[in-house]
């Protein structure tokens, strides 16, 4: 059986990237906890191609915002059904976005789940 992902982007301000660099760290254990195989997160860098539309543009990235992109690893889909219960039911996860300065918000998130393929 292939692996089912979740994947998103948002944008985040990049004044607040090293807040949420550690909210994201502790965001991913949570996970892990709750079912996750891997949970990965990334930073734009190279945001541009000639001929496509970039991440930037597709979230409406302001001027002092980057681009975050990740996904989370799954055995099944059913796995992460159970996991997103669970995580969203984890009283951890309120705590840490009400009491985070990271500016993340998950109204300008992209996301959704991906089976493999193949």
């Amino acid at each position: 059986m292939s692996n089912y992902i979740d994947g998103f982007v948002f944008p985040i301000a990049i004044e607040h990237l090293n807040e949420y660099k550690r909210l994201s760290e502790k965001v991913a254990d949570i996970w892990k906890e709750h079912g996750a195989l891997d949970y990965l997160e990334f930073v734009g860098d190279d945001m541009e191609l000639a001929g496509t539309r970039s991440f930037t543009d597709a979230i409406a990235a302001k001027e002092n915002e980057i681009i975050v992109f990740g996904w989370v690893v799954f055995e099944s889909r059913e796995t992460r059904d159970l996991a997103n219960k669970k995580v969203a039911a984890d009283p951890r996860m309120k705590d840490l976005h009400e009491f985070s300065e990271a500016g993340f918000n998950a109204e300008r998130m992209a996301y959704g789940g991906f089976k493999s393929v193949s």
